[in-house]
């Protein structure tokens, strides 16, 4: 069975769709986990008392430090997902590494706020996988 040039094209063009979609859905999803994770750093930055204290953990930091690290790496997640939306490879590179740093993070302030970490990284989890699952330049062709 031989395939013709319209269903090639018909299949190319279904996979671009599917690639520009998933680059598009972890540029907003990049962009919502980097806004709670600006919104978390302030709030470990000015009120110390929101979140839960643990003595006795092995990656034991001030509170107002692990405040500073979600919000410069929330910061950060903002302004490459807004490359997620113009065809970079440089945005998708950057989006798996950010959220890789934030999955980081978010494990090791685990005990400081657990469900909200586990949440964060799940999410962190399905970006690296939409950003992972392209392959090539396919999202930056026009169908």
């Amino acid at each position: 069975m031989s395939t013709t040039p319209s269903t090639h094209a018909q299949t190319r063009s279904t996979r671009q769709a599917w690639a520009g979609g998933l680059t598009s859905f972890a540029g907003v999803m990049l962009m919502i986990a980097g806004l709670l994770g600006v919104f978390r750093g302030i709030m470990a930055i000015a009120q110390d008392n929101v979140f839960v204290t643990t003595p006795n953990y092995v990656f034991k930091f001030n509170l107002t430090g692990w405040g500073w690290i979600h919000l410069i790496l929330g910061a950060i997640a903002v302004i490459v997902s807004f490359g997620l939306f113009t065809p970079s490879m440089w945005a998708r590179v950057a989006g798996v590494a950010i959220a890789g740093l934030v999955i980081i993070a978010n494990f090791l302030s685990l005990p400081y706020y657990p469900v909200w970490s586990v949440v964060m990284i799940a999410l962190s989890g399905f970006i690296i996988w939409a950003l992972c699952v392209v392959q090539g330049n396919e999202p930056m062709k026009n169908p």
